[in-house]
């Protein structure tokens, strides 16, 4: 493994507070700093089927000693990290915060848009296009804008991620800085969005070039591979690997990477992603004096090394075991810096997902005969478009289709003058017929409607009237979407873990449902400051100091 000998020393010197006398809205006794630790595609049976390998001091640390919230949810109906991501940092549901997809067809200019890319943007740390992002299609304000508005901008926020939007969504609209990975040259970057100027200790920092050392040398299991019993062999059916056609340790990444044509890309599918991550945080906590004062601060960490590791090689893999035990060293090197320094009273950490994982619909048919498939969705869509030529006569009535949202050509809808309501419906109809759908609902019914819990509360919480699809559809339990030549990233699991540990918090347990709207208003509650207006979510009041 490389040496980390290289580091700036200053990483390794915990903070000299300056403690500054200042006046704000929020509670005397609030932590000074608040460090969000976001794990993606993240299946709360990790920490217990990982947990006699872990180390004392990482996630034993938080889970030992903190509250943990274990029937934790994230009740939005498309699972995607996006739409996680900007749930949990705003505390409430797409409906509102508006980012219901990767993409969406905006209906005024009607084209397909991107959730934050942004051409009025540059880049600030690279002369490549991948800087081009804001989160001006983000609608609510996030938790560090909250705290911004709060401190009259005294607080200082900050993200660091290895995917744009990850950094993007956390961070909210007024964060002091975002960062994330320039797959292009492997430099950790911004937009101009956040900071006219890249600062000195960011350049510095990618002059050490670690993505290009976390590469040169070839990825070994940290343990004897015979000890990785808790991973599951016959998974290995299902691993599609790095290119499709390497699936054992060692991996030669320096070889990979050519193959895959250069880019930084494949380092987000190796646990070393989330190691520059943690450089990174060392550098950026002292150089930007987080928490050097009795502002509270706020700092967000997303690892997504396990997006990337369930993709290639599934979420019962020996990669997935070997990311989660070296993460695990991450972490507690992290809270014994910010611990050291700060002192665990002045820091509130919390660590959650996004995004959860399920496992491979052979492997629960297979090995406990649960009712689950495969879904084709081009042959369904096929079969559709047929229907809907039929139905209403030749046309090009599908505009798009992607991750349960199906867009009907409004405008060619409106010249053959044929009522939208009628053709959402007879649409969702037949959607409903099909095995692997557990519910197509029509855009009208979802806006007529008032779905109060259950299984359609999800598309409520989802659908956005501006942006959201005609159609909305979920998958049976167990039933995975599979395209012949296209993998869908598709998860049907809302279950992620939340655990809270530092200032105030006593150790224990709560089985009460909690959903990711509720992370925001508990941390305002914590720091006695009221949530965002557009906040949905309730606090969790067992988290509360008694």
């Amino acid at each position: 493994m490389v040496r980390r000998s290289f580091l700036f020393i200053l990483s390794l010197i915990f903070p000299v507070f300056l403690f500054a006398q200042g006046h704000t809205t929020v509670s005397t006794a609030a932590p000074r700093l608040i460090v969000g630790l976001v794990i993606e595609d993240m299946h709360p049976d990790y920490i217990e089927r990982y947990w006699n390998k872990f180390g004392e001091d990482g996630f034993k640390r938080l889970y030992s000693r903190g509250f943990i919230c274990a029937n934790h949810h994230v009740n939005n109906l498309v699972q995607r990290p996006t739409v996680g991501m900007a749930t949990l940092f705003t505390g409430t549901t797409p409906s509102h915060h508006g980012i219901v997809n990767d993409n969406w067809i905006d209906r005024l200019k009607n084209k397909e848009t991107d959730c934050i890319f942004d051409s009025y943007f540059t880049t600030v740390g690279s002369d490549s296009k991948l800087g081009e992002r804001s989160a001006a299609r983000l609608l609510t304000p996030t938790l560090g804008d909250r705290l911004k508005l709060v401190t009259n901008g005294r607080a200082r926020v900050f993200s660091i991620a290895m995917n744009d939007y990850a950094a993007v969504f956390s961070a909210g609209h007024s964060a002091d800085g975002a960062y994330w990975l320039d797959d292009s040259t492997g430099n950790m970057i911004s937009s101009s969005y956040y900071m006219e100027k890249f600062p000195t200790w960011a350049y510095d920092f990618n002059q050490f070039k670690l993505a290009d050392k976390y590469l040169s040398e070839p990825w070994k299991t940290l343990n004897e591979p015979i000890t990785y019993n808790e991973s599951v062999e016959n998974a290995s059916l299902h691993e599609t690997g790095f290119l499709g056609k390497y699936h054992n340790f060692p991996y030669d990444l320096l070889k990979i990477k050519k193959e895959s044509g250069g880019t930084y890309t494949l380092l987000k599918s190796t646990p070393f992603a989330n190691t520059l991550l943690k450089d990174f945080a060392l550098q950026l906590i002292p150089k930007e004096q987080l928490g050097y004062d009795f502002i509270p601060d706020l700092l967000t960490l997303v690892f997504s090394s396990m997006d990337k590791e369930c993709g290639n090689f599934g979420p019962l893999s020996i990669e997935m075991e070997d990311t989660y035990l070296r993460l695990d060293k991450e972490i507690a090197e992290l809270l014994k810096y910010i611990e050291n320094g700060y002192g665990t009273e002045n820091v509130l950490f919390f660590l959650t997902s996004t995004s959860s994982v399920s496992y491979h619909p052979d492997y629960l048919k297979e090995k406990f005969r649960l009712n689950t498939g495969i879904f084709d969705p081009e042959s369904s869509v096929a079969l559709l478009k047929s229907f809907l030529n039929i139905k209403f006569g030749e046309g090009n009535w599908i505009e798009k289709f992607s991750n349960q949202q199906l867009y009907l050509n409004h405008e060619l809808v409106a010249k053959k003058k044929i009522n939208l309501r009628e053709m959402q419906a007879e649409t969702a109809s037949f959607l409903n017929q099909f095995e692997g759908i557990a519910y197509a609902k029509a855009a009208f019914e979802i806006e007529s409607d008032n779905f109060l819990g259950g299984p359609l509360a999800a598309f409520q919480n989802n659908f956005h009237i501006k942006r959201s699809g005609d159609v909305l559809i979920r998958y049976e339990e167990g039933w995975l979407p599979k395209e012949k030549y296209k993998s869908i990233d598709y998860t049907d699991n809302d279950q992620v873990p939340l655990v809270w540990y530092g200032a105030g918090i006593k150790k224990g347990t709560t089985l009460k449902k909690t959903d990711a709207t509720d992370v925001v208003p508990t941390i305002c509650a914590l720091l006695g400051i009221v949530p965002p207006n557009s906040a949905t979510g309730s606090v969790i009041e067992e988290v509360l100091p008694k």
